[in-house]
């Protein structure tokens, strides 16, 4: 009799489950890590467009407020006051301060005013209620850079949501005429900050400058204003003095009237020639960083090279913004 033949199932050695197995790694290893990359690479994109869009909104402003300044001369009367004002906070404790802003209130015939509805005078036949425009077309401009929340406290983590945030503050030409129009030129006077700061405005929130109505954009840390002063010298010639505000500069810049008041202009021209000159530009520059570069400001105690740490992390913009009949 024969015997029926056996048959024996294969299956996986241990040797081929360990190799399966070490394949499987290191292909899933692969994708992770392309994937970081790619997170990475898509985070660091989108920041750089954010911050992009913000310098933007920024420049974009500025020069729609500056190239319609309004200065009148043959008066005693303040039309633009700068002062050099960094923000007194910044990320970890103050360890990475703004290095440079300003203060910046003028008068511009703003697109904006009474909230864009300009020539809207029509009395609303239901209530009663006179038109947004109540004449006039000079409004007042401020400007002011601060580390803050933008939309409030913050809750139980109030640092958590601070960043660099531009503010800009329109008040319309009917409160304009009545609070911050006429205001002596003084070296040592009331201000056009201080007035500005207490003037009414639509906000619904507050009269200050920063509150959160008056946000335009967010992480611009720095800004520097230039001042371009066309200067007649005693020889008869012109030329142009940068007065640069805040690093290295002047710390304060004012027009009144037909008078300029600085505290410092580039060596070789004389002050006194600088007081008497026209304001011709406004040459703006900022420095807007990216979310990647502000989360690691909060998260770094220290940086070893702060300047290099900005610029690899940040995006600089600047434009030279003619200005009318200074």
């Amino acid at each position: 009799m024969k015997n029926p033949s056996s048959k024996t199932s294969k299956g996986f050695t241990l040797i081929e489950l360990l190799v399966a197995m070490a394949i499987t790694t290191i292909i899933i290893t692969i994708l992770v890590s392309i994937t970081g990359l790619s997170l990475d690479t898509w985070n660091r994109s989108r920041s750089q467009i954010s911050a992009s869009r913000q310098g933007k909104a920024m420049i974009d402003s500025m020069t729609r407020d500056f190239e319609s300044m309004i200065i009148r001369k043959g008066n005693k009367f303040e039309w633009l006051y700068a002062k050099s004002t960094p923000p007194t906070e910044s990320p970890n404790n103050n360890t990475y301060a703004s290095p440079n802003a300003a203060d910046l209130v003028f008068f511009s015939a703003a697109t904006d005013r009474y909230n864009g509805n300009i020539g809207n005078t029509e009395a609303d036949p239901d209530t009663g209620d006179a038109g947004e425009d109540k004449g006039g077309d000079v409004s007042t401009i401020a400007y002011q850079l601060k580390y803050k929340n933008p939309i409030g406290s913050g809750g139980s983590s109030p640092d958590a949501f601070k960043t660099f945030v531009l503010y800009r503050k329109i008040i319309n030409p009917d409160v304009t005429f009545t609070d911050t129009l006429g205001i002596p030129f003084t070296e040592n006077g009331i201000d056009l900050l201080t007035k500005a700061q207490n003037a009414v405005s639509d906000s619904p929130t507050g009269n200050e400058i920063d509150s959160s109505s008056n946000f335009i954009c967010e992480n611009v840390y720095q800004f520097t204003t230039t001042f371009h002063v066309e200067v007649t010298k005693a020889d008869g010639t012109l030329t142009t003095a940068p007065i640069r505000l805040g690093e290295g500069g002047s710390d304060i810049f004012k027009i009144g009237g037909g008078q300029l008041q600085m505290d410092t202009v580039p060596s070789g021209i004389d002050i006194n020639e600088v007081k008497a000159g026209r304001l011709t530009a406004v040459e703006i520059s900022l420095t807007v960083l990216t979310n990647f570069g502000l989360k690691q400001m909060k998260n770094r105690d220290t940086i070893d090279d702060l300047d290099d740490f900005i610029a690899e992390n940040s995006y600089q913009f600047s434009k030279l913004i003619p200005v009318p009949g200074g």
